[in-house]
């Protein structure tokens, strides 16, 4: 497979910097030499022919070297710096005339995935710049076939080129929405191929799979048949590449679809606060978005009417200009995304961050530029070109059917404006809400708005538009903000300071509310406030029940940063590591030393704490590109967990040898997922011993043996198992799709799935009973419920495992549980007739 390397030459250093920063988040773990020969030795702007001879030498790794760079003064000295070069390395050189940022993050994709020097040359100039005429015919080398590689056509399906097609199902809960669709158009960006899909269960048009807004539009919800077809050099391994994305959920993990919420509650007439409520019989019912209370006085964001209208005399300069002048916004932009992106990941979370991947993808989305370009080709300015666009694309969204990808339109709309505005010159008065405090009152919030919130100052937010699902609204719930959307525009017109109280969990909404109101709300705030703030003072103390009962709280986790997260908010140990973390977005498995030290960061992260390592979770739902599997019917009932690694002994023995060693560091309990059957079981301890033979010492003492309980016959069997093991841990979120037939994905069954079933309750209890002396554990959602902490210490457990920032809550909830008269509510429960006969039952205890 070649190795190509990439040079970036800029007058500015932290341009380039930045750049590559941005295109080394596209790789997935794949490793590029991207070298940076920027700015001067000062630390001023400019371009050293010498700098860039080094860093061309430096990325030639024998199979070429692509350059891109700035126009002027950066193109001459990287002519220059060829001259001094060898002929042999100058020959594996070829300067790319493709705009610097979008060029650089295709050719990393490209030379990620394998591509030849010319090819990764031809990807990068997709994104074609003016300063093509600069290089042109003087480009050496490589230069020409680039050139003409880009420019050849690619063949159409229709042509009678070979054609590779395949299907594949969603699965996403939320179809495919921001984050997977990005996903997938990185994945179809990084193969020499012409992609296109088109969703075959609404027999729409077929659309390039390179385009966000294009794959948007295909309406694709969970559930969906998509078809995929490619033709070119690497059409196959495109298909294929597709199809085991969508069959690991596009690698969006569980935890971060976005959340649902509960459906607005309409008020009746009786229910409206007579003081000043937004709510009347003509006027939208708030929707609920982020939970909590929120009282304070409005802080109004009055959109500016003037400041993105086109200037009707604008001048229009020639193409080349408004060609140029649209590329550097897009350019501006990217950076400012970037850096959001960054900071949101810092501050917020990852998976939160994400939304701005889309956002990246947005700004070089061919379907948009693509048509801009045409526009201002034909003689339009830069700014009325982009704005013809992104109304285009952003109205073909917002007529889809399902709310939740309508809610995708706006995305459009934060990217179109930013760069319209970059375009005019104009300062969008609205964007830095710093120093803002209050109840924010708005029309919407860009995502980089809502990521920006500070909870300090922002004590709510209530926007007249959007929608629960939109980017605004997940991050304010990541920030902890109250928020209620879809209020109507009648809120903008609230006046300045007026007083306003909402809660973000039910919807209500009122404007100078009574004084009784105003008093019940503010109890019902500060209840809560106190509620949290004593939960994480007491953080870090055990979970002990009224009667002296000792509950451990843990915290489910996927990576290093995870187990940080987990060591400060409390959790007492990792209940649950996933360790298919390791395993996933990589060519090979990795090898027993690098597993071995991720495991032993994990635990240092978490201060020494135990940590339970799951074994390897994956199967025909969740693929390995180095571990073929054949397609199965339903993969939920399939080959995966345990099952699987029986089956590739080889990659389950290296796995058990890391923890072994890691087990002689630091204490470990080592979970089995997915049994139901003793055999396994007995298998898996098997080799568990050859491990401890392997690593040549004696069995560590720290090491704990336990099976994850998610197939209902090893419920019922615990009694089986028990003189094997030492602990149990429930996965309830499975355990219940296959207890009530519900799949967990499927929207059209979610009230079906619902873990407070006095079935799933009464397995727990099968559990509990069972489990002799062994402990026994809950690591699945309702794990995470505070509600649910009563009943399941009633049932027996004495360990729950959850997101991190849970773990203060939960520990509160069970040190107001008294074990008897749990066991009585346990038992009130099992003999409920629905999992809403429960929640009741909950709600009144």
């Amino acid at each position: 497979m070649p190795d190509v390397g990439i040079v970036v030459v800029s007058h500015s250093r932290s341009l380039a910097e930045a750049a590559v920063a941005l295109s080394r988040e596209m790789l997935q773990g794949k490793d590029v030499a991207v070298e940076v020969a920027a700015g001067l030795d000062d630390g001023s702007f400019g371009t050293d022919a010498m700098a860039i001879m080094a860093a061309i030498e430096q990325a030639d790794r024998g199979d070429g070297v692509v350059v891109l760079m700035d126009l002027g003064s950066a193109v001459l000295s990287t002519e220059m710096a060829l001259e001094f070069l060898d002929d042999a390395v100058r020959e594996r050189v070829t300067l790319c005339p493709a705009p610097l940022v979008e060029g650089l993050v295709v050719a990393v994709v490209a030379a990620g995935a394998g591509l030849g020097r010319d090819a990764v040359a031809a990807e990068a100039l997709d994104a074609l710049m003016a300063k093509q005429s600069h290089l042109g015919a003087a480009a050496p080398s490589g230069g020409e076939a680039a050139a003409a590689a880009a420019a050849a056509p690619t063949p159409s399906p229709e042509s009678g080129a070979a054609t590779v097609t395949a299907s594949f199902t969603v699965t996403n809960p939320h179809g495919l929405h921001a984050r997977p669709a990005a996903r997938l158009v990185q994945e179809a960006a990084g193969f020499d191929a012409r992609v296109e899909l088109r969703n075959a269960t609404t027999s729409s048009a077929w659309v390039p799979a390179t385009s966000l807004s294009k794959v948007a539009t295909l309406g694709v919800l969970s559930g969906h048949e998509v078809e995929v077809r490619a033709v070119g050099a690497a059409a196959r391994a495109a298909v294929d590449g597709l199809v085991a994305l969508a069959a690991r959920s596009f690698d969006e993990p569980a935890g971060q679809a976005p959340a649902s919420l509960p459906a607005p509650r309409r008020a009746t007439s009786a229910e409206v606060p007579v003081a000043g409520s937004v709510r009347t019989g003509e006027t939208p019912t708030p929707v609920p978005a982020s939970p909590g209370i929120g009282i304070g006085p409005a802080t109004v964001l009055r959109a500016d009417p003037t400041r993105l209208v086109l200037p009707a005399d604008a001048h229009v300069g020639d193409a080349d200009a408004e060609h140029a002048a649209l590329t550097e916004a897009r350019a501006a932009c990217r950076a400012v995304i970037a850096a959001t992106r960054r900071s949101t990941a810092e501050h917020v979370g990852e998976g939160e961050a994400q939304v701005f991947d889309a956002h990246l993808l947005l700004l070089d989305d061919p379907d948009l530029v693509d048509e801009a370009e045409a526009r201002v080709a034909a003689g339009e300015g830069a700014a009325a070109a982009w704005a013809a666009a992104v109304a285009r694309v952003e109205s073909a969204m917002a007529a889809l059917p399902d709310p939740y990808l309508q809610a995708r339109a706006a995305d459009v709309r934060a990217v179109g404006d930013q760069v319209l505005r970059e375009l005019l010159g104009i300062t969008d008065p609205a964007a830095d809400l710093s120093g803002r405090a209050g109840v924010l009152v708005a029309e919407e919030l860009t995502p980089a708005q809502a990521a920006g919130l500070d909870p300090g100052l922002v004590v709510g937010l209530v926007l007249a538009y959007g929608s629960p699902t939109a980017h605004s609204a997940i991050l304010a719930r990541a920030r902890g903000v109250p928020a209620v959307v879809g209020a109507g525009p009648e809120v903008l017109d609230i006046v300045e300071g007026t007083v306003v109280a909402l809660d973000g969990a039910t919807g209500e909404l009122v404007v100078d509310p009574a004084a009784d109101v105003l008093a019940r709300m503010q109890e019902r705030a500060v209840a809560g406030a106190r509620a949290r703030e004593d939960a994480a003072a007491l953080a870090s103390a055990p979970a002990v029940t009224r009667d002296g009962v000792t509950v451990l709280v843990g915290a489910n986790i996927g990576s290093v940063e995870d187990a940080r997260e987990a060591a400060r908010f409390g959790a007492d140990l990792a209940g649950l590591v996933r360790t298919e973390f390791l395993f996933l977005g990589r060519q090979s498995a990795p090898d027993v030393d690098e597993q071995e030290q991720v495991y032993v960061g994990i635990a240092e992260a978490l201060g020494g704490r135990r940590i339970t390592l799951r074994t390897l979770d994956v199967g025909g739902d969740k693929p390995l590109p180095y571990l073929p599997m054949p397609a199965e019917d339903n993969p939920f009932l399939g080959v995966r967990g345990i099952r699987l690694c029986l089956a590739r002994p080889e990659l389950f023995a290296d796995q058990l040898l890391a923890v072994v060693r890691t087990a002689h560091r630091t204490p470990v309990n080592l979970m089995f997922p997915m049994v139901g059957a003793l055999a396994e079981l007995t298998s898996a301890l098997a080799l568990l011993d050859d491990a401890v033979a392997r690593d040549g010492r004696p069995r560590p003492t720290d090491l704990e043996v336990g099976i994850m309980v998610e197939v209902p016959g090893a419920a019922l069997r615990a009694r089986t198992f028990a003189p094997h093991v030492d602990f149990f841990s429930i996965g309830t979120n499975d355990l219940t799709q296959y207890v009530m037939a519900a799949d967990r994905g499927n929207p059209a069954v979610t009230a079906l799935g619902d873990a407070y079933d006095p079935a799933v309750l009464g397995l727990v209890r099968a559990v509990c009973e069972g489990a002799g002396d062994a402990l026994v554990a809950v690591c699945g959602e309702l794990a995470a419920d505070e509600r649910a902490a009563a009943v399941l210490v009633g049932l027996g457990v004495r360990e729950l495992s959850m997101s991190p920032r849970a773990v203060p809550g939960v520990k509160q909830a069970l040190r107001q549980v008294d074990v008897g008269a749990a066991q009585e509510l346990a038992a009130t429960a099992m003999a409920a007739g629905s999992a809403g006969e429960v929640r009741r039952l909950l709600a009144q205890s």
